[in-house]
This record gives structure tokens, C-alpha cells and sequence, in this order.
């Protein structure tokens, strides 16, 4: 089997869907920072965004309704968080004065400003060999500890059937080797069966593993096969803004048909060092039943699975000259047919990662027996918990409204 096919099918071995029928932290005290971004001429919600603390590993992200909330620890002393996300204006603002009352947070666009170049590639695909070519120098080359906030989320239609969210220490291995990301959890929570599921339970496989896999720039054999420029054609598409950065927009296509299927997307670059800093992508579904055979690893009889749609997002933050994983988000929509069977069931499968705290000193790896593995089901791993203030000073994902109202209900059940 060739290379691709092999890497291809690791990666997705994380991405399987099971169908089935019927450490010490320090507890200092914090100050909360909340409230929504907006576009300050549209006033349309600004979501992924990133949200930090100046001259510290602190962040968050906000969600899908442009909601965020991040906790600050009076230790820090902190005076100002920041805001960035694409084709805006890096923005701070004053924790003091944003306390309190939830507030609305606006961001400018920011126009883009040709600068003075040094000599570059005139076509697509040399800017992405020269990225490829400068990961040693733009990313960690040593081994780093994360703190991350995980959620994935499984819809029947409208309706949840499954949430589970963990804050999870990563041992983030050297991008300069080939050794492998370390995940364990620290603490989590689940609400399964908020609207009790019918003939079909789905579960995802893999949880965290999955994020760290999708980091691109560290998995270039798998997560989009970027190993193999070949596999792809490549074009600009225009220039953005990052962090007031600017960045080529780099789409790519599949050059070449394989065994399994390859993807579409954008790939940003930064102009001045040339570090990718964020990938948007789906899976190429031209051939449903070849990308079925990705996902699923256990069906029933008569099952006909059809993936509708994925979406893909990874995000890089720069930190002293050197990029981090910030953020990744998976968005998968499939169809299941019941062979000579009326009913049909749609379903989404999300799930996010978000890098909330880092630091270099005194990684070591985790135990064996501390480690989630990649054949892990991420919800049988955490517990229902009802404690709203389960989380304590730990950055999260803000959740969604559907998300909350759901898990309200969850804490509701268990309280009777």
C-alpha cells in the first residue's frame, strides 16, 4: 500500500465514528473577563477569535455566537487583553474596565498595506515549499506543556444526544521530530442522551488525539498530506491580515486521485517569515463512498453512512519569534439510511480544541497509564457533573446557547 494510503488511514482511524445499535493546580484567585465581539461597521459576531493576555501564555477563543469569557488570576497583575482574528486590527483592551456587566467588544477591519518584500516565489507552490522548508525555524523545536480546553458535541438533527468537555494537559512534542503529541485529562464533564437517541447511538473516537493530529505543520503525512506537494495544485488568492501580520491566502485542490480522498482548502502564510499560521479545509466528497470508508469503523447491517459535509479549521499563534498551536474545530455532517427503511437520520459531529495556558519548563512525558489513547472513546472517560462552577479558574470555551440550554437541562436531571 503506498505511503499516503497508510497515512491516511492512521489519521482516520482517529476520525471513526462507532455506530451502535439501541496533577496539582494552583487555586489562586481570578477576575473574570466576558462579553461578545462585533464587527464595528456590520456589527455582525466575530467567532474564532483569540482572545489573550499580553506578555503571558493565557488565552481563549470565542465561540460560534462570538461569545468569549476569559479568567485572569489576580497574580498576573494584568492590565490588558487582547483580540485578534483574520483581517482585523489586533486590538487591547482594559481588564479593568471591562468587569462586570457582559460587553460588546468591537474590532476594525484592518486594510491591507503592501510592504517591501524580499524575493520570493512567484507561483503558489513555491511560497508553500518555502513554508514547509522554514518549519525548523518558525516553530518550537523543543517540547512544550499546554493546557487545552476540549469539547466535542454529537446532533441528531436539531437536538443534542451527546456533550462531553475536558480542560486536557498536552505534552506538545518538538515540530522538528517525529515523536508523538501526549494527551491526559484533567478534569471533565458529560450530558449524554440529552434528548434520548432513537434505533442509533453515535460515538467519536479518538477526542483530543484528533485536534493534535490536524496540527498540519507537524503532521504533514497526514492530517492533509502535505508531505507530498504533488498531491496538490496550488494558487494565490489574495492577502489578509493576521495579527497585523500580512499573510498570503494560498487555495490548493487535489492534483492527483488516490485511494482515499484528498482535500480543498486555504493555506496562510506570513509575508515576512514565511510561517503558515492558519489552514481552512474539507474533505474532497466528490466519491461519498470512498470517503465513508474514512470515518466509519463499526455499523450495522444495512447502515448506509453518507458524510454531507466536514470543515476544518486549525490556527497558529506567534509567541517570541516562534508559532504555536492555537486552535482546531471539526465539523462533520453525515446521513444514515436504513437499507428498506423509511426513516433517515442526520447528524452533526463537532468537536474543538482551544490552547488556553503554555509553558517550557520541565516537560516530561505522562505515564502510560495516564495517557488518552487514540482508541478511546472521549466520552466514556468523563463523568456527569451538574456543579456550575466545576471548572473553577480554568479558561474554557464559552458554550454555545444550544450547547448551554442542553447541558442546563442535563444539570436540571441530576439534581432530581
Amino acid at each position: 500500500m503506498e505511503k499516503l494510503t497508510q497515512s491516511m488511514i492512521r489519521i482516520s482511524m482517529m476520525l471513526f465514528l462507532i455506530f451502535v445499535c439501541s496533577a496539582l493546580r494552583a487555586q489562586n484567585g481570578y477576575i473574570t473577563v466576558s462579553g461578545h465581539l462585533k464587527d464595528t461597521k456590520s456589527g455582525e459576531k466575530i467567532v474564532h477569535a483569540t482572545i489573550t493576555v499580553p506578555g503571558t501564555n493565557i488565552g481563549t477563543v470565542s465561540n460560534s455566537e462570538g461569545e468569549f469569557i476569559l479568567k485572569v488570576q489576580n497574580s498576573l497583575n494584568a492590565e490588558y487583553f487582547e483580540i485578534s482574528h483574520l483581517s482585523y486590527t489586533t486590538t487591547k483592551f482594559k481588564i479593568s474596565e471591562a468587569l462586570g456587566k457582559e460587553k460588546t467588544f468591537y474590532l476594525e477591519l484592518q486594510p491591507i498595506q503592501l510592504k517591501e518584500l524580499s524575493v520570493v516565489p512567484g507561483d503558489a507552490r513555491g511560497i508553500v515549499e518555502m513554508a514547509m522548508h522554514r518549519i525548523r525555524k518558525n516553530y518550537s523545536e523543543g517540547a512544550n506543556m499546554m493546557t487545552g480546553f476540549y469539547r466535542e458535541s454529537i446532533r441528531q438533527r436539531r437536538d443534542y444526544v451527546s456533550i462531553s468537555e475536558a480542560v486536557v494537559d498536552i505534552r506538545k512534542a518538538p515540530y522538528t521530530n517525529w515523536q508523538d503529541d501526549q494527551v491526559k485529562i484533567f478534569k471533565g464533564r458529560k450530558s449524554t442522551n440529552v434528548k434520548k437517541a432513537d434505533t442509533l447511538m453515535v460515538q467519536l473516537q479518538g477526542g483530543p488525539n484528533v485536534s493534535l493530529l490536524l496540527d498540519i505543520v507537524k503532521n504533514t503525512d497526514l492530517s492533509i498530506a502535505l508531505d507530498s506537494l504533488d498531491n496538490y495544485q496550488f494558487e494565490i488568492e489574495s492577502m489578509v491580515t493576521i495579527d497585523n501580520r500580512l499573510n498570503w491566502v494560498i487555495g490548493f485542490t487535489p492534483n492527483v486521485i488516490k485511494a482515499v480522498p484528498l482535500y480543498n482548502g486555504k493555506l496562510y502564510i506570513a509575508q515576512d517569515n514565511m510561517a503558515i499560521t492558519r489552514a481552512e479545509f474539507s474533505l474532497d466528497l466528490d466519491d461519498t463512498d470512498k470517503a465513508a470508508r474514512l470515518f466509519v469503523q463499526k455499523k450495522p447491517m444495512g447502515l448506509v453512512f453518507t458524510p454531507t459535509s466536514t470543515s476544518y479549521l486549525v490556527t497558529y499563534k506567534e509567541q517570541n519569534g516562534k508559532f504555536y498551536l492555537s486552535y482546531v474545530r471539526v465539523d462533520l455532517k453525515f446521513r444514515c439510511d436504513w437499507k428498506r427503511k423509511l426513516f433517515k437520520n442526520h447528524y452533526t459531529v463537532m468537536s474543538e480544541l482551544a490552547i488556553t495556558d503554555r509553558h517550557e519548563d520541565n516537560i516530561v512525558k505522562f505515564a502510560n497509564q495516564e495517557v488518552f489513547k487514540t482508541n478511546m472513546v472521549f466520552e466514556e472517560k468523563v463523568q456527569a457533573f451538574a456543579d456550575p462552577d466545576f471548572w473553577g479558574d480554568n479558561n474554557i470555551i464559552e458554550p454555545e446557547s444550544s450547547i448551554e440550554n442542553a447541558i442546563k437541562k442535563l444539570s436540571k436531571s441530576l439534581k432530581k
